[in-house]
């Protein structure tokens, strides 16, 4: 198996590799002084099972490169290409909310299912799709964090209280607070533009000694975060630690974030950056193994 890191982030690769046994390659590439993308990879990649690693926040160059190497290994000859997206980008427009408006996330799946044998990805933002085979074609994964972050607050949050800022983060709360085996709440979000968003909730004095844990799956604007944490300190709790699984981090996100209100916030590293601070290498890599296995088959 060779795995080629298309997006920079050796750390993950380098981890992924050695679960996977597998050679670890970053392409060459540059862009020509038009603008146009320049790919070179070394190897022979003939009969081979290729992973194409790419976090793909900010997507649009990272995206068209992905083509452009998929349709290089399948030129040379490999047995299987298959893509993995610790963050699977255009999920966002799933419907038409205007006339005219295009649903970029079928138009994407397509693109992808094309030039792939299978996906592999973490907590995508399905809200209108219940699953990504409504979209893709091809055989994929789509893996839950809830079990790591579980974890991680059980070993390093004493007297945890999960709390999902809003109703789409229901289920994440509850499947982390299962986890880490502790108390969930879930609280109600209004939001009135993109920047701009209340959260309602309700009476915590009975929580006054609990550790408020806000988990999330995309960090953005921070926003959501920040109302909801300022609302547990004037409710006299403690200042939350906030964990999300895509740090997306709109601009001005960081500074959002640095608030009294936030003890600490934290991220996987889906996308790198200095938030990291759990790795998903090992929920990526047995479902690389498996859906491998089961293209060759």
């Amino acid at each position: 198996m060779k795995l080629i890191c298309a997006d920079g982030h050796l750390e993950l690769a380098n981890s992924l590799g050695k679960l996977l046994n597998a050679e670890v390659i970053t392409p060459e590439h540059r862009l020509f002084p038009d603008g146009e993308h320049y790919y070179r990879l070394d190897g022979d990649f003939f009969n081979e099972d290729v992973v194409l690693l790419s976090h793909l926040h900010q997507p649009n160059e990272k995206a068209i490169g992905l083509l452009f190497l998929a349709g290089h290994l399948r030129d040379v000859g490999a047995r299987s290409v298959g893509l993995v997206a610790p963050y699977l980008a255009y999920m966002r427009q799933d419907i038409r909310f205007k006339e005219g408006e295009c649903i970029t996330s079928r138009y994407f799946a397509g693109l992808i299912s094309n030039a792939f044998n299978y996906l592999v990805t973490i907590d995508p933002h399905l809200h209108r799709y219940h699953s990504l085979d409504e979209i893709y074609r091809i055989p994929n994964r789509a893996l839950h964090a809830t079990n790591l972050i579980g974890e991680y607050i059980k070993k390093m949050i004493p007297n945890a209280l999960i709390i999902g800022p809003d109703a789409e983060s229901a289920q994440w709360a509850e499947g982390v607070a299962a986890a880490a085996q502790c108390e969930f709440l879930v609280f109600e979000k209004t939001r009135k533009g993109d920047r701009d968003v209340s959260v309602a909730m309700p009476d915590l004095s009975c929580y006054a000694d609990a550790q408020p844990v806000l988990v999330d799956d995309i960090i953005s604007t921070g926003r959501t975060l920040v109302e909801t944490a300022e609302g547990l300190v004037e409710a006299g709790l403690r200042p939350a630690i906030c964990i999300g699984v895509h740090p997306v981090l709109a601009e001005g996100a960081e500074i959002t974030l640095n608030n009294p209100a936030i003890a600490n916030w934290l991220s996987y590293n889906t996308i790198p950056h200095a938030s990291n601070a759990i790795d998903v290498s090992y929920l990526l890599a047995p479902a690389i193994a498996a859906m491998m296995a089961e293209i060759i088959l």
